[in-house]
């Protein structure tokens, strides 16, 4: 059963309203600084090769660990700000560094825009010595998805893959195939299908929902590193969970998935509010911290 603090938080993101607004003001609104960091925690923006970043370090947190993590916003919100306070949660659960990584967003910079800043992030970090088995990539949302697409196309690319992926409630079907998109829209509080087809329609800008670095529930999975993925119940995203995990186990990657039950899309946000939010985050830090085999890329 879930936490009497859920009640709170849902009707907290329900009064949000963020359908009923331009994107102009959701962008004012999710690109301003979310909850702050607790004290001690550093934060030092960062210019990674273009793409605009900082690094958010938990206070005692000194070792070579380092999570890459994108932000979600459905490819059209969002910034590196939003999350401060739940990555620093993130750096003290892991004891990793983490860099967090803004992106073009769309529509003014449509797909491929997103996925190319990626790569430009990972690869700056490697450039400036961080060794790849030293990296975690991960993501919420759009970011989640982005993640996965990214190794994809690191893998293509002949890239040295990082030792693991961590993706939160993560969007890996820009063609809306989930069957969740239907059965969980009554009791999804923060996405709707409309608003998931518009923002998809304005990321690939007319380009194919299926293009694997669009939607990696597509793409050749072989040979990534191994995977955590999180995501609530009552979201209609879970379905693109669920069907990349099967994808992804089917292609021999180590995935672990973890359906949260009565939990609503990217939860982990109300870290400090929500039981079931410092739950999740200290269990990708332990998740992170175990001793894991890389995968069998380059």
């Amino acid at each position: 059963m879930a936490s009497e603090q859920l009640k709170t938080v849902l009707e907290l993101v329900g009064s949000a309203g963020l359908g009923t607004l331009t994107l102009e003001e959701r962008r004012a609104l999710m690109g301003s600084a979310g909850a702050p960091p607790p004290e001690g925690t550093q934060v030092d923006p960062v210019d990674a090769n273009g793409v605009p970043a900082e690094w958010v370090v938990a206070a005692g947190v000194t070792g070579e660990q380092v999570v890459l993590h994108f932000h979600g916003g459905a490819y059209h919100l969002g910034s590196p700000a939003r999350l401060r306070g739940l990555l620093a949660l993130l750096s003290a659960a892991a004891q990793a560094r983490v860099l967090s990584a803004g992106y073009r967003l769309a529509p003014e910079h449509p797909f491929p825009a997103a996925v190319e800043d990626a790569l430009t992030a990972y690869r700056w970090l490697i450039a400036g010595g961080t060794h790849a088995r030293q990296v975690v990539i991960s993501g919420d949302s759009s970011g989640g998805g982005l993640a996965l697409a990214a190794l994809a196309a690191l893998r293509d690319a002949g890239d040295p893959l990082p030792r693991a992926a961590v993706v939160i409630s993560p969007w890996t079907d820009l063609d809306l195939g989930g069957e969740s998109l239907r059965s969980r829209a009554a009791v999804d509080v923060m996405l709707t299908p409309d608003g998931a087809r518009e923002a998809a329609d304005w990321y690939l800008a007319g380009q194919d929902a299926r293009h694997p670095y669009a939607s990696p529930l597509y793409a050749d999975l072989r040979g990534l590193p191994p995977v955590l993925i999180q995501a609530g119940d009552a979201e209609i995203l879970r379905d693109d969970s669920l069907r990349f995990a099967a994808a992804a186990q089917a292609a021999g990657v180590d995935v672990t998935l973890e359906i949260w039950a009565e939990m609503p899309h990217v939860w982990h946000a109300f870290a400090g509010l929500l039981p079931e939010a410092d739950e999740a985050v200290e269990r990708i830090g332990r998740w992170l911290r175990e001793d894991r085999p890389p995968g069998d890329g380059p």
